[in-house]
């Protein structure tokens, strides 16, 4: 290999030595052997600065790559087609900053809060109190609520009996059968009450678990599923996969009494998830533009480009939905006029979404409206369907993977 002398380097060009071979330095790395002018051994900051160009793009292309990215559809990608890609941060990295970052701030934002708890599996109060005090209260919320049916149906009875007229056979029958159901109702959740509040009491002498509250316990047949005395068998699956599957099936179940008791644990895993199913999704997304436009002849790295690109969007928009309710709680917390503004701005992202997608599709592939609106509305319907598979996926793996 030929090593360009000192007489021949531009002055400008040169940046010492490299400290590895010691051939003269043209730029930051040295092209005899590789090595980067930039170590470690150097300030904090500037490695800070590094690391968030590297991973993110993190520099002054970010700026000029967010702002067409929520007001231009179509543009960076068709800027990605021209050649011009320097200038923006690129499509991959793009939406993975986005992602991570938008449903972070959403765990952040979004809050189902103690007033809003899971139901998983009914809403008998009786049967999904956690406690005997918690069973007291629901038994006597329910029986005051069929004593207070009955004590309406007491004065209708009374005067369909009256002697003074000739009573109507058939609505005293359907009175008093509706106040006999009444009463059977008030014997059967009293029945209930005291069957729960045994199981605690027996808990409570055994030293053993709290029961499990029956509505929230998973079926397979007639009775309950338990790994040892009724546990799920798929016949054509190896008993180690049988074994895998029923202890997931048990951490299922255990799980959903930590929803109950902190809901935003499974909005937390949700959020968490989210990013990793549109990864999954994103392929599949450019394979439908790869259908819908298989006359274009574009290659199929074009179109996951352009799958690239909307999602990063998507993401950006939603990301602001959640700084703009970040905001309303922060600076208007009780409503206004502040309030109302946020509110707008907020419609207005959800608006802009599907109007952004179909711009987009129209300026990238350039095909009449009547193609653009028929195709955008079978892809949009089509990867609708997937993501709400994907979404019960995700929804099912949360619950386990707790």
């Amino acid at each position: 290999m030929t090593t360009p002398t000192d007489s021949t380097l531009p002055a400008t060009a040169s940046h010492g030595d490299c400290a590895n071979c010691g051939t003269p330095l043209l730029g930051e790395h040295c092209y005899a052997c590789g090595q980067p002018v930039k170590g470690l051994v150097r300030h904090f900051s500037s490695l800070v600065g590094d690391v968030l160009d590297s991973v993110f793009e993190w520099d002054s292309r970010t700026p000029r790559t967010l702002w067409p990215l929520l007001v231009r559809p179509g543009y960076l990608s068709l800027e990605y087609f021209a050649g011009r890609r320097i200038r923006y941060v690129s499509p991959f990295r793009l939406f993975f900053f986005l992602a991570i970052v938008t449903f972070f701030i959403g765990k952040l934002v979004i809050s189902f809060g103690n007033e809003n708890p899971v139901q998983l599996g009914g809403d008998s109060a009786i049967e999904t109190a956690r406690s005997v005090a918690e069973v007291e209260q629901a038994r006597d919320r329910a029986l005051a609520e069929l004593a207070a049916e009955r004590a309406e149906l007491a004065p209708k009875i009374a005067t369909a009996e009256d002697d003074s007229r000739i009573p109507d056979i058939g609505t005293v029958t359907g009175l008093r059968t509706a106040d006999a159901a009444l009463q059977a109702a008030e014997t059967a959740i009293r029945a209930q009450a005291d069957n729960r509040i045994a199981a605690f009491r027996t808990a409570e002498e055994t030293g053993g678990p709290p029961p499990v509250p029956r509505l929230n316990r998973l079926s397979f047949g007639p009775e309950d599923w338990d790994a040892s005395t009724n546990p799920v068998v798929v016949p054509w699956l190896p008993r180690f996969a049988n074994d895998w599957l029923n202890r997931q099936i048990g951490r299922a179940e255990k799980n959903v009494q930590r929803l109950q008791e902190d809901p935003d644990l499974l909005k937390d895993s949700l959020l968490g998830a989210v990013p990793s199913t549109l990864f999954v999704l994103l392929p599949l997304f450019a394979l439908m533009l790869k259908i819908a436009y298989v006359f274009k002849r574009r290659l199929y790295m074009e179109h996951l480009i352009v799958a690239l690109h909307s999602h990063a969007f998507l993401c950006l928009a939603l990301l602001l939905v959640f700084v703009a309710m970040a905001l309303e709680r922060w600076l208007a917390p009780q409503g206004g006029g502040i309030g109302i503004v946020f509110k707008l701005v907020e419609a207005a992202l959800w608006t802009w979404m599907p109007i952004y997608l179909l711009l987009m599709q129209k300026r990238v592939y350039r095909q009449g409206w009547i193609m653009t609106l028929l195709k955008y509305g079978v892809i949009g319907l089509s990867y609708s369907i997937l993501l709400s598979f994907g979404a019960a996926f995700t929804t099912i793996a949360s619950v386990v993977w707790l």
